[in-house]
């Protein structure tokens, strides 16, 4: 395999940091943008990444990072300045003469979403198809992570629940491990994925009830799925302190969930990478230390 010279943005997130392992053990050089160079920065340069400091809403640090590769992952946090920052992230590009850009989206990525969010990364992925620059947009469905975040996770351990207004909708939980096993495949090797749209899911779709009883069975306690109110979910989101644009964003996706639109399955993943994604029961497994008490 010819060894290219690839930038990852959010390089040291759920997604960021499997990617640049991924790269780096197939050989490929790697430049990792990372806002501090601190312990998790540390650790992708002990594998041989070449870090990078800067933030993508500066246009001059982007054109910096994009300079002298071949193609890049653009991840962003959920803020509302995605749109600006894909716009100066696709100048780059051009610029730097990219051969891709692997733009992370969401699944309930549309037109008319609901969610801020969701509709702002449908605009940037129009905003990556104007500029021209090759591009592949990737659409997961729930992170496994999900199980991590505290207003998931201190419940399930404390109270033996999962309190999400989820209704009887369902899903196929992604971990960020096989969304780096993608992003790497599609960036070393993007000419047949130039322009496609994937979404992405995990190995078994499963809804509320049967994600809180695989967590059980590994946590070796019941655990239940004891649906909140959207009012009440909204609540516990600020009692968390999560800013206000998320939470519009979770209260909307959580609508969106009720309504099937993170639902499905699909054999993406085994086709690009070669190797099917992991049951929950793996993640969870890999991650024993989040869910201590």
């Amino acid at each position: 395999m010819k060894q290219r010279k690839l930038l990852v943005t959010g390089a040291t997130g759920k997604t960021g940091a499997h990617t640049v392992r991924n790269l780096i053990s197939d050989g490929h050089a790697v430049r990792a943008l990372v806002h501090s160079d601190d312990a998790r920065s540390k650790a992708l340069r002990a594998l041989g990444a070449e870090i990078v400091v800067g933030d993508l809403v500066d246009h001059d640090a982007v054109i910096r990072a994009t300079e002298g590769v071949s193609g890049a992952y653009l991840c962003y946090p959920l803020r509302p300045d995605l749109i600006q920052v894909t716009a100066y992230f696709a100048d780059a590009a051009l610029r730097a003469g990219l051969d891709v850009v692997v733009n992370m989206s969401q699944i309930s990525a549309r037109e008319d979403a609901k969610s801020h969010a969701a509709r702002n990364h449908w605009i940037a992925e129009r905003v990556l198809d104007w500029s021209g620059v090759p591009t592949v947009h990737i659409r997961p469905t729930f992170f496994s992570e999900w199980l991590r975040f505290p207003w998931v996770r201190d419940r399930m351990l404390q109270q033996g629940k999962i309190t999400l207004p989820y209704g009887s909708g369902s899903h196929a939980p992604i971990s960020g491990e096989d969304q780096g096993r993608v992003i790497a495949a599609l960036l070393a090797n993007p000419v047949a994925h130039i322009g496609k749209i994937y979404p992405l899911y995990g190995a078994r779709e499963l809804d509320q009830r049967e994600i809180a009883e695989v967590v059980g069975k590994f946590l070796d306690r019941k655990i239940v799925y004891s649906p909140s109110s959207i009012d009440q979910y909204r609540e516990d989101l600020a009692a968390s302190g999560v800013p206000e644009f998320m939470i519009q964003h979770f209260v909307e996706i959580a609508i969106d969930y009720q309504n099937g639109i993170f639902s499905g399955t699909n054999d993406v993943i085994e086709r690009i990478t070669g190797a099917a994604p992991q049951p929950l029961e793996a993640f969870l497994a890999a991650n024993r230390d989040a869910f201590d008490m």
